[in-house]
């Protein structure tokens, strides 16, 4: 139950924001906020420009949880925390997003330059416009409209802004949860909005487990005319990828709570073996990005590829060597009726008309995390499938609607 007359006066002074959020939007795309894993610098950068706009917005109660990293520059990862007081005491709602990006990829499939963003046809384009600048935007319009109407919600508001998403999150959100640098409550509203469809119809309260492994095979380099005289580490390697597609036989079961339902293994990232043509390589690595379903150990498969491979190095006389770089089980789901699932499942059917349902998901996201200690997180967005992508883009009008659904939520009684 909301105040309707007041969500109406908040939507549109949200709507009425609409130049000054895309204006942020092409702001925050120029300050790139890459990983050193990616060759990038971290998000200090992108923190500071946050931070400086907050102050300027009218925040007041802003918060920095840094996560000590002497990989990047300035020796930290940056996490941000900002407060707004509401009518209540308990049952805080919390949006969380990330200031990471994922790298360009390859230039020549870009439009332009990644990180300039523009505006066209009702879109903005750029690296990080959807994912996920477009809710990070939207939930600070969303408190803002609050502080220019001079409206206290019903709910304490709590915007935090996190490192490290897209490489796993241990400089981002584990750092606040594992540390106690942030004392989120079993009663409060946890919503991350990372995962959606274009209706928004969809509320994410289960994730698979993901297992990224990384393979080294190893061989003998040799000239490429005489193949004999050594072991071919990139093509016993070729043949393991193939042969790993056995996983998905070794572990089929399906659940159609999922999207997609059954677990995947998927071939991904490959490094660098020899630099020219006429040498047989004798090192090879490539990495398996592996969603499984709860039920099954992620030691089981670990030792099912352990398997697999002692195949591949009979056959080929070669070694392979087998190293997890992420190893997250499974925790247990939201429940379908928890209070962070009613809440948006209102705030949504009022706002886009939409009646969105409980789902699971490949996983992936810092709602893992939270549900891990216990607590019931959900993820939502109103978002397209442009992630990742060569001219990622974000429909403004999904950045509009989805501060107004995180409004409805401040609201609620």
């Amino acid at each position: 139950m909301i105040d309707q007359a007041l969500h109406q006066r908040i939507a549109a002074r949200i709507q009425a924001c609409r130049d000054d959020m895309v204006r942020m939007q092409i702001e925050l795309t120029s300050i790139p906020a890459l990983a050193p894993e990616n060759g990038g610098d971290g998000e200090e950068k992108k923190a500071a420009f946050l931070m400086e706009r907050l102050r300027t917005l009218g925040f007041d109660h802003i918060e920095e949880h840094p996560a000590p990293d002497d990989r990047v520059p300035c020796g930290f990862r940056p996490n941000i925390a900002v407060h707004l007081r509401g009518k209540r005491s308990d049952g805080k709602v919390w949006i969380f997003t990330h200031l990471d990006v994922v790298p360009p990829g390859d230039r020549t499939a870009w439009e332009t330059d990644p990180y300039q963003a523009f505006e066209r046809n009702g879109r903005i384009y750029g690296r990080g416009t959807e994912d996920n600048q477009q809710d990070m935007v939207a939930c600070i319009f969303a408190a803002k409209a609050f502080l220019d109407e001079g409206i206290q919600p019903e709910r304490s508001i709590g915007l935090v802004f996190v490192a490290d998403e897209e490489m796993g999150s241990k400089w981002g959100i584990e750092h606040l949860i594992r540390h106690g640098k942030i004392p989120f409550q079993k009663t409060d509203i946890l919503v991350i909005p990372d995962f959606g469809n274009d209706e928004g119809s969809m509320i994410e309260v289960a994730e698979k487990s993901m297992l990224w492994v990384r393979f080294q095979t190893k061989g003998k380099q040799c000239h490429a005319s005489k193949p004999s005289l050594g072991n071919n580490a990139f093509l016993a390697a070729s043949h393991l990828v193939v042969r790993l597609q056995a996983l998905h036989a070794l572990f089929d079961a399906v659940d159609p709570v999922y999207d997609p339902p059954g677990s995947t293994f998927e071939p991904t990232k490959k490094e660098t073996n020899v630099p020219n043509v006429n040498t047989i390589p004798g090192d090879d690595v490539f990495y398996l990005d592996c969603r499984v379903l709860p039920q099954y150990a992620l030691d089981e498969v670990l030792d099912q590829m352990r398997g697999l491979a002692e195949e591949i190095e009979r056959a080929f006389g070669v070694t392979v060597e087998i190293s997890p770089i992420q190893k997250n089980q499974a925790p247990p789901p939201t429940p379908d009726d928890a209070p962070v699932v009613r809440a948006l499942q209102a705030a949504v059917k009022d706002v886009y008309g939409v009646s969105a349902s409980p789902v699971g998901i490949g996983g992936g996201t810092v709602a893992a995390f939270f549900r891990k200690e216990g607590f019931h997180a959900a993820v939502w967005s109103r978002i397209g499938q442009n992630a990742h992508q060569p001219n990622e883009s974000c429909l403004i009008e999904n950045m509009l609607g989805n501060a107004k659904v995180y409004s409805h939520l401040f609201l609620q009684v």
